[in-house]
């Protein structure tokens, strides 16, 4: 169904067991959160937060009624992603966000990349649902997989390292608009500029990913 809240904004009175209480005014809504977001929230109590929601009713007593419910997110992306990972068959909303432990950005990565171990690691996630989340997810997150600076954390720290960062993306860009899918146009860029770190265009860089291709 079409989300008829789909931003929220107010102060954070608590969170509690995956609920986030934010109030507005006069007024006090829950809102269910991924479990990955519930140890940042609870640094922020008493702050002003801002949730891209989802709105959708919850079914009680095997279908007699229903209870709207509220989950949040920290960005559209997210709340897209969530959206995403729930098409898989038996991944309804309440086990998604207690499974969601991971950034949701890693998780798209290990789903790109096939890679069960990581899924499995996640509640609630056996190694058949984590199967079932690869063969029907691993084409569809390429969207969702951050391209991040390789050393030195969230930034690079240094002009060189920055200027290899944007030599990457630049390269991932282009070969993903040739049909390779992000994660492993990354890992062709990443390597074939390894082999020969004096390349300085996104030209070069692709020509030398394509040759590497042919060699794997």
């Amino acid at each position: 169904m079409p989300s008829m809240i789909s931003r929220i904004e107010g102060r954070l009175v608590a969170i509690d067991r995956g609920r986030a209480h934010v109030q507005c005014g006069e007024l006090t809504y829950e809102v269910l959160v991924p479990a990955a977001d519930q140890q940042r929230l609870a640094a922020s109590i008493d702050e002003t937060v801002n949730f891209h929601t989802l709105h959708y009713l919850e079914g009680q007593g095997q279908g007699t009624s229903f209870v709207p419910r509220l989950i949040g997110f920290d960005s559209e992306t997210d709340r897209a992603f969530f959206e995403l990972f729930t098409t898989v068959k038996g991944m309804g909303n309440r086990k998604a966000l207690r499974a969601l432990a991971l950034p949701f950005a890693a998780v798209a990565e290990a789903i790109a990349a096939r890679d069960v171990d990581v899924l499995k690691s996640l509640p609630e996630v056996g190694k058949r649902t984590a199967q079932t989340i690869v063969t029907e997810l691993h084409e569809k997150v390429d969207r969702f997989v951050e391209l991040k600076p390789a050393p030195g954390g969230a930034s690079a720290s240094t002009p060189e390292e920055a200027a290899r960062f944007d030599l990457i993306r630049d390269s991932v860009a282009v070969l993903t608009q040739l049909g390779e899918p992000q994660l492993q146009a990354r890992q062709l860029a990443e390597r074939a500029l390894a082999a020969d770190p004096t390349m300085d265009s996104p030209e070069d860089l692709v020509a030398a990913a394509y040759r590497l291709k042919e060699l794997l």
